[in-house]
């Protein structure tokens, strides 16, 4: 995984029967800053999925109790942790599709902010037009325009 951090971490209770794992790292800084980090990776070598939240003692994951069901991590035991972002980041992204975000940041950060599925919609959306350069200006454009006004999806048909 590239940019994936590995570490060990005590599992700690948190609220409504979730179990936390304490980031040893600032996510901002390892990933860019964003609202939102998505991240995916392993928790003792089973995949987890989730959001990076801000806890009293600073940011972490929490785990559900439908995840902890059926794997083998118990709050006071120190587990092995790889997370890494999830889905296509801005150092990813075609150098339009890039300038673009970045020349509007409140447009780049709700990007930023948005889990892999909604980004890669855009982004293929995006991309269906490599050989029509003027189309694919004008669905930069309102890609742009549609994360601005904060959409996670583009309406269909559009």
């Amino acid at each position: 995984m590239a940019d994936s951090m590995r570490f060990t971490a005590a599992v700690t209770e948190g609220s409504r029967g979730r179990a936390v794992i304490a980031l040893p790292f600032d996510p901002d800084q390892v990933w860019g800053h964003k609202q939102r980090h998505h991240v995916s990776g392993t928790v003792d070598g089973c995949k987890v999925r989730a959001v990076v939240e801000q806890f009293e003692d600073g940011p972490g994951i929490a785990l559900g109790p439908s995840w902890q069901r059926d794997r083998p991590v118990e709050v006071g035991s120190e587990v092995k942790v790889v997370l890494s972002a999830e889905g296509p980041q801005r150092a990813d992204l075609d150098p339009d599709v890039a300038a673009a975000l970045g020349a509007e940041p409140e447009a780049g950060a709700f990007f930023d902010s948005l889990a892999q599925f909604y980004r890669k919609g855009y982004l293929t959306w995006i991309n269906a037009t490599k050989r029509r350069p003027e189309e694919r200006a004008r669905r930069i454009a309102e890609t742009v325009r549609l994360l601005k006004a904060g959409q996670k999806r583009r309406p269909q048909g559009a």
